[in-house]
């Protein structure tokens, strides 16, 4: 199954995350179909900027996203 989710990022204790679109059995971190999107949640504002396009698009293909990321789509707009 294909999944939307974030994969961390950075350096240790200041993470950023990519929204990315992955198979489910794939690593955390491993390899991506596509991103699709950033959260940076340590900027102040926070930082979110998700291509609510692609999003469509792969949620129309079957992608399933998780809670936190539906969750940032939905607060970006979508």
């Amino acid at each position: 199954m294909v999944k939307i989710r974030l994969k961390r990022m950075g350096a240790k204790k200041a993470p950023f995350y990519r929204i990315v679109v992955a198979d489910s059995r794939t690593p955390r971190d491993g390899k991506v179909l596509e991103e699709i999107g950033i959260y940076d949640p340590t900027k102040n504002p926070t930082v979110l900027r998700v291509d609510l396009e692609a999003a469509k698009k792969w949620i129309g293909q079957g992608a399933q996203p998780t809670d936190t990321v539906k969750a940032l789509i939905k607060k970006a707009g979508g």
